[in-house]
């Protein structure tokens, strides 16, 4: 795969192209974990697992969303 990526794209592309996956991937993994341990009602709890499993960018929104959320949270400390 990565050496397709070389012959289509070049070294730096890539490069980034690859790390973009694989940053992605480590996101993704991130957001499912942290939807999966929200307290929430056991309903809404697994359509959001589902959303996040089906839809890959929903769970890397959220991380990202919820980061900068703890962000504002320890600034008020």
């Amino acid at each position: 795969m990565l050496e397709s990526f070389y012959n289509n794209f070049g070294f730096i592309w890539s490069l980034v192209i690859a790390l973009f996956i694989f940053l992605f991937f480590i996101f993704w993994m991130g957001g499912v974990a942290g939807i999966s341990l929200q307290h929430e009602e056991k309903n809404e709890s697994i359509f959001r697992l589902i959303l996040a499993i089906l839809i890959p960018i929903y769970p890397v929104v959220w991380l990202i969303m919820d980061m900068i959320s703890q962000k504002k949270q320890l600034k008020r400390l």
